[in-house]
């Protein structure tokens, strides 16, 4: 695929681990029902999931064999139909697996419709232990609707007895099952299969699973319905297999399905069930980066098997912890069949074993602690990564019997926190102990390879020469960063001795302690500044993501001169996150000013509003004034348009009046001063106090009534000459007041003092 030419160069991978990641293989069997009683969406169902398991195996040496069985009810007819003979799941034979698989049927009526499950296993045992290596799993999965039905199989003699013939035979199919060391995990779907009879099945074979845990043990499923057949052979393949399985969503396309993937992943395989081989996929991982079908991306392995089935898996290496997404496209009229997504994997959980103290005297009390963490050295602390997990510890040595270690993580006894990944406990050295010591712990989990580690020691004679103490915080850091701690020494000798400092239970490079020596003069007692530098960040490469990792190392301080004697074995836990940008670092100036900004504008708005409610001519009443004084009549001013209230005078001759006019010769809007301002056609305007009066024909003028914030409900303009207003001067003078008048400048601007109100 061209993106794995064309895209950019990623960062410096990290360094390669010990060793490469350990696959186990299994030789498998699948069984499926084909009998006439088979929905055609149940034989759909069992189809996809016989596929999903062969493509998501993630072992490349495993080997699988699929057949079909019903029953034999006539001459020329078999119970059993093979359909994939055993094809080994490297690159092609993942490739070949789909098409072989859909070769699978429901018989008809004329070709045998019981169910012949003596046949099926008989078939299934002799498949997988013909030619192969007893060492690796012998595995047969057997899907069926129904339970056992060899009424009409003249096999089994006549009618009267084929029943218990059936059951007979059954009974020496499971013997012989066991004997060849085969493990046979039944699969019941729909309302016909026999629980009693599914989970008989699965206790007849071989019953020694993959490792020593309940959930490795065959034992019976039962699913209500086809849409489970898929997820539920897939989590008994896991369980079977020692995988670890994921479950994801499913959605119709065009959809993006995301599901995780575990730090603890050496190899997986993300298995997509399409539903129609027209819907195509890309893959991204938790950096959003597409990745390519076949080849090595950034560190990663990848290779695609079934793309053009309705079932595909991608086989990752080595893969990108974190959340991946699976993005399903489809043309129309291939978008009906929800797409499903799910992930198989298998991982490496390694630990790391700590004594405190070091070297304990006879009859003392030691702490054992076991920490784990990846194949790289990064700690875990996610309960559901060790899920399952089983640790078993031992104390041996010189002068003494092994004695059992009890460690927890449930946070009581020696255990400080409890689910935190440290598994803690104390033993008592015995008082014949003499010479070495040595602490071990063994770590078993399904779908992780077991892990051992080791602790060496010895029986501190009544005093040591030197004695060392080392002080190293949990820290929080960024790559390239230090922690920094102290070394207290003590030497009590007339010699002088050498210590050694490393970082142990970690990939080198990741961590680095200096000094790497130091002496201890004779008679000393001080301190020694100790620092732990973290790699830079391209060594991390996308593993270090937006959470960041943490690294469990242990900071062993040996005394070289006193034959390597170990003084300290500390824990270390260093956190590293990536370097915080311009926005983690200044994060609270940048919401202060957001605050300062978002205040400044409320303000202005708030002003703006104050301003325009300032000048808004609504509730002010316009009366028309006679020559003589007289109060013609009163119109209650409205919003107006932009703060404007336009009117006319109507009839000034005969009958006088205000009435409201859109583009009229006058216009009022209210002053912040108090009163109002009058604008005139051209542009003039002319103060108006709330005592004084501005002509507006020869014999009439303008004159402000009572201001009200309530608008009284709207009439015409009434008439009344029972109240006199002084009266007005030609000059337009006002009294008492004069206003104060401008030129004309039109509405859009003017130099007087009302500019700042239009």
């Amino acid at each position: 695929m061209l993106l794995s030419l064309l895209a950019p160069p990623g960062p410096r991978p990290v360094p390669a681990a010990a060793s490469e990641p350990a696959f186990g293989s299994v030789n498998y069997a699948v069984a499926v029902d084909e009998s006439a009683s088979l929905a055609p969406e149940d034989m759909k169902a069992e189809k996809a999931a016989a596929a999903r398991i062969a493509l998501g195996d993630v072992s490349s040496s495993s080997n699988v064999t699929v057949f079909g069985f019903a029953a034999a009810e006539s001459d020329g007819q078999r119970a059993v139909d093979p359909v994939c003979p055993r094809t080994t799941l490297d690159k092609p034979g993942r490739e070949s697996v789909g098409a072989c698989v859909d070769k699978l049927r429901s018989r008809k009526k004329s070709e045998g419709t019981g169910t012949d499950f003596p046949s099926a296993i008989r078939q299934g045992v002799h498949d997988l232990s013909t030619g192969t290596d007893p060492s690796v799993p012998r595995v047969l999965f057997l899907l069926t609707d129904g339970k056992m039905d060899v009424s009409g199989s003249p096999k089994y003699g006549d009618p009267a007895h084929r029943e218990a013939e059936g059951e007979r035979q059954l009974e020496l199919e499971l013997k012989n099952a066991a004997e060849q060391q085969v493990q046979i995990w039944p699969l019941g779907f729909g309302p016909a299969p026999d629980r009693k009879q599914l989970d008989r099945i699965a206790a007849g074979g071989f019953q020694k699973g993959c490792v020593e845990l309940p959930s490795a043990r065959p034992k019976a499923s039962k699913v209500s319905g086809a849409k489970d057949v898929g997820p539920t052979l897939e989590k008994i393949f896991a369980a079977a297999h020692c995988l670890r399985y994921e479950r994801g969503p499913s959605n119709r396309p065009p959809a993006t399905l995301e599901i995780g993937i575990s730090p603890l992943a050496t190899v997986g395989s993300i298995v997509v069930d399409k539903g129609d081989p027209e819907v195509t996929v890309t893959y991204l991982d938790p950096s959003g980066h597409e990745v390519p079908t076949s080849g090595t991306y950034r560190a990663s392995r990848f290779e695609l098997a079934g793309a053009g089935g309705a079932v595909e898996a991608l086989k990752i290496v080595d893969p990108v912890p974190g959340i991946w997404k699976v993005k399903a496209e489809a043309p129309e009229g291939h978008r009906s069949l929800p797409v499903g997504v799910s992930v198989l994997w298998q991982g490496e959980l390694r630990g790391s074993i700590t004594m405190d103290p070091p070297s304990p005297q006879a009859g003392e009390k030691t702490t054992v602690t076991m920490r784990l963490q990846t194949r790289e050295g990064y700690e875990i602390k996610d309960p559901d990564d060790y899920a399952g997990l089983r640790v078993r510890g031992e104390l041996t040595g010189d002068g003494f019997a092994p004695v059992a270690l009890d460690l927890s993580d449930d946070g009581k006894g020696a255990d400080p926190d409890g689910s935190d990944g440290s598994f803690t406990g104390s033993v008592r050295i015995p008082k014949s102990a003499g010479g070495a010591l040595k602490v071990s712990g063994t770590l078993t989990a399904s779908g992780l390879s077991a892990d051992t580690r080791s602790e060496t020691g010895q029986v501190a004679p009544g005093v040591l020469p030197v004695t060392a103490a080392l002080t190293l915080p949990d820290a929080d850091t960024h790559p390239g960063s230090t922690v920094t701690g102290t070394l207290a020494v003590h030497n009590t000798s007339d010699t002088p001795h050498t210590l050694r400092l490393s970082v142990a239970d970690l990939q080198d490079g990741l961590l680095s302690v200096t000094p790497a020596e130091t002496e201890v003069k004779p008679g000393e007692s001080g301190t020694r500044k100790v620092t732990v530098e973290v790699a830079p960040e391209d060594v991390f490469g996308d593993r270090l993501g937006d959470d960041g990792l943490r690294l469990g190392g242990t900071v062993t301080v040996v005394d070289t001169t006193d034959d390597d004697r170990t003084l300290v074995r500390s824990p270390l836990s260093v956190r590293v996150t990536p370097e915080p940008g311009i926005w983690d670092m200044y994060w609270w100036a940048f919401l202060t000013a957001a605050v300062v900004v978002v205040l400044a504008v409320l303000a202005a708005l708030a002003w703006l509003r104050q301003r325009r409610t300032r000048r808004d001519p609504f509730g002010l009443v316009l009366r028309l004034v006679s020559e003589t004084g007289d109060i013609l009549g009163e119109h209650p001013a409205g919003h107006g348009h932009k703060q404007w209230y336009e009117f006319a005078v109507v009839e000034p001759h005969r009958s006088p009046r205000i009435e409201r006019r859109n583009h009229g010769p006058y216009a009022v809007q209210r002053s912040p001063e108090g009163g109002a301002v009058l604008r005139e056609r051209g542009g003039r305007r002319t103060r108006l106090t709330a005592s004084g009066q501005v002509p507006l024909t020869d014999s009439l003028s303008l004159a402000l009534g009572e201001e009200t914030r309530i608008r009284p409900p709207r009439t015409r303009t009434t008439r009344t000459r029972s109240t006199r207003w002084p009266r007005p001067s030609r000059s337009r003078t006002t009294t008492p007041s004069t206003p104060t008048t401008t030129p004309a400048t039109g509405e859009g601007g003017s130099s007087s003092t009302y500019d700042s109100y239009l």
